[in-house]
């Protein structure tokens, strides 16, 4: 049976609808008069890419060039406008995704540590019972403690954020989808979350992240994708596109 590329993207075009609206007098005022038009944003154009299974890929470019989009779709938080979208298990069927796109977005602050590890592993797909048996894992890696039966409200934002990469890190994903939290809380945590990507490198897993850091770029990645204007300027080799990448920034900010 032939095993398809983990992630398949053909001709994906995603336009925003904008209504923008003004201040609440003009608005009063304007009760009477037709509403106001609707502008479209295109931010993704005919984007097509295609990555192996076990591919780490980041995806570079200046703000607005549609790189959080691209994730955001993949993710199925956005719905696209038009286009292919493909994830694939290297065993066959639709693959397991850990998006990592906002590690603290989908907390309750009310609710403690613990009671979010089982709502965050519902969203992801889990059971509680499958989250039960992480339970350990996810607290010592995100070096809470008893922190864990506390409020979320009372936690700084460092302690939230370890607990989301935590989250991810132990959903056994086919794909992990990164944007921009690569590396999150101290020094040594953040030696931690590279060398669980390390590990997640060596099983075969599939990565694909967004970053503005170069340097991770270059520490991680074994493929780049440059998006400019919601369209591919350049895939391929890191050194190669970064070195392109790197003119390019230069010549803009002359």
């Amino acid at each position: 049976m032939e095993v398809k590329d983990a992630v398949i993207v053909d001709n994906l075009v995603k336009i925003f609808r904008i209504r923008y609206r003004s201040h609440l007098k003009a608005r009063a005022m304007a009760l009477l008069k037709p509403a106001p038009p609707i502008q479209e944003f295109t931010a993704l154009n005919g984007i097509t890419f295609n990555i192996p299974h076990g591919q780490t890929v980041a995806v570079i470019g200046r703000n607005g060039s549609g790189k959080s989009t691209l994730l955001c779709l993949l993710a199925k938080v956005y719905r696209k406008t038009s286009g292919v979208i493909e994830l694939n298990g290297l065993r066959g069927g639709e693959a397991r995704v850990a998006p990592l796109l906002d590690l603290s977005a989908g907390f309750h602050p009310e609710l403690t540590g613990e009671d979010n590890i089982l709502f965050y592993g519902a969203v992801l797909g889990y059971s509680p019972q499958e989250m039960r048996q992480k339970f350990d894992s996810i607290v010592e890696f995100a070096e809470l403690g008893d922190k864990v039966q506390t409020t979320l409200r009372n936690w700084n934002e460092g302690a939230r954020l370890r607990l989301g990469f935590s989250i991810a890190a132990h959903t056994d994903p086919d794909i992990l989808l990164v944007d921009e939290v690569l590396a999150v809380g101290d020094e040594a945590f953040q030696a931690k979350c590279y060398r669980f990507i390390r590990e997640l490198q060596t099983q075969g897993k599939t990565i694909l992240f967004v970053t503005h850091d170069l340097r991770t770029v270059e520490r991680v990645a074994q493929r780049v994708i440059w998006l400019k204007n919601g369209v591919i300027c350049m895939d391929g080799e890191v050194s190669e596109v970064l070195q392109a990448y790197r003119l390019y920034s230069a010549e803009q900010n002359l």
